[in-house]
């Protein structure tokens, strides 16, 4: 049994238990009650902005009740903010839980003694316990309210506590958060805020309805300076900061969202569902200038019209500007529609790549002899945009003029299905209609590609031949595929950058020290894209103009609508060294001289063989020679050997009559169609000998001598006396039984067959050239003047 002693040691240990049970049963009803009736903070998703590279905002998303709200961290606003908010609305909120109770008691007595609210005794958790769940003004709702307080510091750190009040404190209309009204009001990042604004901006939620700077500048102003005297008082800023500070007007600018780079924000929102801030690559000073110039250079265009202009950078493939559309709220254009995105016919955009593909099979090289004339593959017979034809053409020479025989030639050689899966593995996809396969019309903009994937192409022509997808977020992985090897690539752009400017005359150098572009033009059927795309050393820009529903907008083409604003657009990019600079040439690029007509180098032996001299970039060490004539035609391109009378020049047989002196000649034939636009002496120099009387015939005795029949070469035409009528003609060409393709002054005119007759009426005075062209590659030309 315990004395005395015992029972008084255990009387007092008693009070003890029974204090440490009432903590724990009151902590442990605390904690349920926490988890019963935890505090409504806020959760994912909700208002989002897509902000610029640089973090300014580009286009805002408000949250389900049309709230806008930029997120920001406590680090990413001006410390200037925080000072005048924690001084003017809790100087103690790091060294409280929740509550404040010598706050609270002097907001009480000063209640009691004035009669009114002198000062408020909420803390800033108080204050985010409010925002978080409204309540009314009474005793219940002030006691509930510290109680929210109380569970989110024991939920919370102070940072966080503090992001709550930044992100979610009411400024007025439907903006919530600094970032959003800072934005709103003054036009700038809260992280740019002077000692004035983040005064201003402290206040505001005081009253914000009664404080708006946009609607009530004096009150807003008499606020600000209540609390820059606080700040002084207390020692917070000196009074010469403060004075300063007071200097400054009240300007504040109209209440509205951003709305820049509106349809990329779009499609980037959707990308990244409940993401509160989505960043982009884009420049934002360079978005907003871009997206002015676009409205304006445009704003001309017929209704419904509508353009797109993408600006990547080559070295990242970052995307510098987006702008899909030409108005985002015109519904008239349907300005909500992302041409950059909308599957368009390329045009000619694509002639680059099949001949740097072309170079890289060995078929051709920079000064390849091609023929640019009439000509048939099967059913299909393309024509040029100009419906004039050039005749023997380069490669360099094909792809800056962009004709389309030449280029339909080529990829009949190179095969469309291959061309396909060869741009495909470089990320442009060609769509063609559900069942259709590749064909040779995809070259002249017979398919549909969109246009940031051939801006991801072009850009390979500075990538050593690399392209990509454009990266329009940060965190993008970089996806490149080869195109086309770093040689190719190089002699394309050599090709493309030697157009010149628009408005320059040919053999004109521009010598102000302007960006190299590499630059290509294209327009679909029926004018309803037009395309004009430039890749410089740093950058890759592509413009569309079009009608986004498909319709054609007449007399609007690639060079005449979008290449002007191409070069206003690069000459306005951010600036580079490297701009002006001709890049290394590769290893496998090496200049050669050839010789038309048959394209290999110059024979000191045979000196008659070359026609015509050409410097050539060649690729690898290749030197492939003209290509072979698609059509059988009777001794086509290429170097003939025959056998003739060392006296008279004629051409001999194996089976001649008398004595004859045999000698061998070698001539260089160019094809067949290129005839009519060759000079006299190079007709004559290509040209077979006749036959020697003496001769039995051989295999070259059944070529066609094809003539017209009609007026005399030289011939003047002149309308009949008295009548207003144009001259007319009938003609019929003679010495063949295939097509005969008619051409005037070098443009197609007509078609016949065999000796059917063909009219044709000259409705302009001066010098005419008809030309009739057979299939077989025979032809005839005829020389007329028409009188006034």
């Amino acid at each position: 049994m315990g004395g005395p002693g015992s029972r008084r040691a255990g009387a007092a240990r008693a009070p003890g238990r029974w204090l440490l049970l009432a903590l724990g049963l009151w902590l442990g009803g605390w904690w349920l009650a926490d988890r019963l009736l935890p505090p409504p903070l806020p959760g994912a998703g909700g208002a989002t902005v897509v902000l610029a590279a640089d973090g300014k905002p580009l286009r805002a998303f408000p949250d389900r009740d049309g709230t806008w709200r930029y997120p920001v961290a406590p680090d990413e606003v001006s410390p200037y903010y925080l000072q005048a908010l924690l001084a003017y609305e809790d100087r103690w909120f790091h060294h409280h839980g929740g509550v404040n109770p010598l706050a609270l008691g002097r907001a009480a007595w000063q209640r009691l003694r004035h009669g009114r609210v002198v000062s408020g005794g909420s803390t800033l958790s108080m204050q985010v316990a409010r925002i978080l769940e409204p309540h009314p003004r009474s005793f219940g709702g002030k006691l509930r309210q510290a109680l929210r307080a109380l569970q989110l510091e024991w939920r919370l750190d102070k940072t966080q506590i503090l992001a709550l009040y930044l992100n979610h404190a009411p400024f007025g209309g439907t903006v919530e958060g600094v970032e959003a009204a800072s934005w709103a009001y003054l036009g700038k990042s809260s992280r740019e805020l002077s000692r004035a604004e983040a005064a201003l901006l402290a206040v505001l939620p005081q009253a914000p309805s009664r404080l708006r700077p946009d609607r009530h500048p004096e009150p807003a102003r008499l606020a600000r300076d209540k609390v820059l005297a606080r700040l002084a008082r207390q020692g917070d800023w000196t009074q010469a900061e403060v004075d300063a500070a007071r200097i400054e007007p009240v300007v504040s600018r109209r209440l509205r969202p951003p709305m820049h780079a509106a349809l990329l924000a779009r499609r980037l929102h959707a990308a990244f569902p409940g993401e509160g801030r989505i960043h982009s690559t884009l420049d934002a000073d360079l978005q907003r200038s871009l997206e002015a110039r676009l409205a304006a250079y445009f704003a001309p265009l017929p209704e419904r019209s509508s353009a797109a202009l993408l600006v990547v950078d080559n070295a990242t493939l970052e995307a510098r500007a987006y702008v899909g559309s030409l108005d985002f709220a015109d519904d008239e254009r349907l300005g909500h529609v992302d041409m950059v995105r909308a599957v368009r016919s390329p045009g000619s955009t694509l002639k680059p790549f099949l001949y740097g593909l072309a170079m890289d099979d060995g078929l051709v090289h920079s000064e390849s002899l091609l023929l640019d004339a009439p000509q048939s593959f099967g059913n299909y017979r393309p024509s040029n945009f100009d419906p004039t034809f050039n005749g023997p053409v380069s490669v360099a020479e094909a792809l800056r003029l962009s004709l389309n025989v030449p280029a339909v030639d080529l990829l009949d050689r190179v095969g469309p299905e291959r061309f396909t899966a060869r741009l495909a593995h470089g990320g442009v996809g060609l769509r063609l209609p559900r069942g259709a396969k590749p064909n040779l019309s995809i070259i002249l903009g017979g398919t549909g590609t969109r246009l940031e994937e051939l801006v991801g192409a072009y850009a390979a022509f500075n990538r050593g031949g690399l392209a990509g997808a454009v990266r329009y977020t940060p965190g993008t992985p970089l996806r490149e595929r080869r195109l086309l090897s770093e040689g190719s690539a190089w002699i394309v752009r050599e090709i493309l950058e030697q157009h010149g400017r628009p408005g320059l005359r040919d053999g004109v150098v521009d010598a102000s020290r302007r960006q190299r572009v590499a630059w290509k033009t294209g327009t679909s059927y029926g004018f309803r894209d037009a395309w004009a795309i430039g890749s410089t050393a740093r950058y890759t820009v592509g413009v569309w103009v079009g009608r986004p529903d498909g319709t054609p907008l007449p007399g609007q083409y690639g060079a005449i609508t979008a290449l002007p604003l191409l070069f206003e657009v690069i000459d306005g990019l951010p600036r580079d060294p490297r701009d002006g600079q001709r890049p290394p040439m590769p290893a496998s690029v090496e200049k050669r001289e050839i010789c038309w007509p048959l394209g290999l180098p110059p024979d000191p032996q045979a000196p008659g063989l070359c026609h015509r001299r050409r410097e050539a970039w060649t690729l690898a060490g290749q030197l492939p020679p003209t290509l072979p004539e698609r059509e059988a035609r009777t001794w086509g391109a290429g170097r003939l050997a025959i056998e003739v009378d060392a006296r008279s020049g004629q051409r001999l047989s194996a089976n001649c009559r008398g004595q004859v002196t045999r000698s061998r000649r070698e001539i260089a034939r160019w094809p067949s169609l290129a005839a009519p636009w060759l000079p006299a002496a190079e007709r004559r120099a290509s040209a077979i000998p006749p036959l020697s009387a003496d001769c039995a015939a051989d295999s070259l005795s059944g070529l066609e001598n094809l003539r017209i029949e009609g007026p005399a070469d030289g011939s003047l035409l002149a309308a009949p006396p008295g009548s207003s009528r144009p001259p007319t003609l009938r003609l019929r060409a003679l010495g063949t039984a295939s097509r005969v393709q008619w051409l005037v002054n070098g443009r197609l005119a007509g078609e016949t067959r065999g000796q059917g007759s063909w009219t044709i009426r000259f409705d302009q005075a001066g010098p005419q050239r008809v030309t009739a062209l057979a299939d077989t590659g025979a032809w005839a030309e005829l020389r007329l003047r028409v009188l006034d």
